[in-house]
């Protein structure tokens, strides 16, 4: 309630102030007749509550939008890794493949952390550090547009895997082709975070939320006399906090509570990439004992010598 409330204190301050101001001046100057039909503020908060309503669908539309490109997010970077573990070459278990798709993996948990720092204006190296190796650091620095960097990481390592033998011409096209489905993704996310919502249609909607509460004394008065300011600041409380809500909505990308929650999304992707790193390493280390017991092979330090 402190969280909710504190963002519209200033506003229940000032409804607090007008509606005492407007009791006192009725209490001491009863001669002057100020008072008006209940029904013209109730035919303008009908206008209001449709304006409001209208406004926070479209402004969760947003908000839903932005949580689908996540999830489309956690899609496709399953999909990536998944990709490059059964495509890469490796029959013999090495440890030059096992560092490639862990790599692969890191780069791309370090690709959502920094997509949705960069979504919150906030740094981008900063939650990536003990993720990406230091040659990758340093060439991820150079660049102003970070995410994008790390995906140029992605196909240049993917190039190389492909010139190397290691993935072929037809599999280079599939993991690329989920690449693009990122950029993609990235590029709809800065879409909802730079589109602003139309200025004028909020402002209308604030101007005619002041009059209704202007004029909601005038109605109330002499039905309800000192009873009308709790009265007039709890509906004004019911619509700001609505108004308040929808402003919240339109922009998931602020680091505010009603946010989409790209760190946490984005940890959870980390978590099931490097899960499936690690299964292919538990597999890549059963296969090498087996081929150790069966040929004689006595394991030194990560290190193989036949008898």
């Amino acid at each position: 309630m402190k969280y909710v409330l504190g963002k519209i204190k200033v506003e229940l301050l000032l409804v607090i102030i007008y509606a005492t101001t407007f009791s006192l001046i009725h209490q001491y100057y009863q001669t002057i007749s100020i008072n008006i039909p209940i029904a013209l503020p109730t035919i303008i908060g009908t206008i209001i509550s449709l304006l409001l309503a209208f406004k926070s669908n479209q402004a969760y539309d947003r908000w839903w939008e932005a949580r689908i490109v996540w999830g489309a997010i956690v899609n496709d970077s399953r999909t990536l890794i998944r990709q490059v573990i059964s495509f890469y070459k490796d029959p013999d278990f090495s440890v030059e493949a096992n560092n490639f798709k862990e790599n692969f993996a890191r780069r791309q948990a370090s690709w959502c952390y920094s997509l949705g720092q960069s979504l919150r204006d906030k740094d981008p190296i900063k939650p990536i550090k003990h993720l990406l190796q230091e040659e990758e650091l340093r060439f991820v620095k150079k660049h102003k547009h970070v995410p994008n960097a790390i995906l140029s990481l992605h196909a240049k390592e993917l190039t190389k895997a492909t010139l190397s033998g290691k993935i072929n011409v037809y599999q280079q096209v599939e993991i690329d082709n989920t690449i693009t489905r990122l950029c993609d993704s990235m590029g709809k996310c800065e879409r909802i975070k730079n589109t602003i919502f139309p200025t004028t249609y909020s402002m209308y909607i604030r101007f005619t939320l002041c009059l209704f509460i202007l004029m909601l004394p005038f109605g109330l008065i002499d039905y309800l006399g000192w009873l009308q300011v709790p009265l007039v600041t709890t509906m004004a409380a019911a619509f700001f906090l609505i108004e308040k809500m929808a402003i919240h909505l339109q922009d998931p990308f602020e680091n505010r509570p009603t946010d989409t929650p790209v760190t946490a999304i984005a940890n959870n992707i980390e978590r099931n990439l490097m899960q499936m790193v690690n299964e292919y390493r538990d597999e890549f280390a059963e296969e090498a004992n087996s081929l150790a017991e069966a040929q004689h092979i006595v394991p030194v330090k990560n290190t193989y010598f036949v008898l």
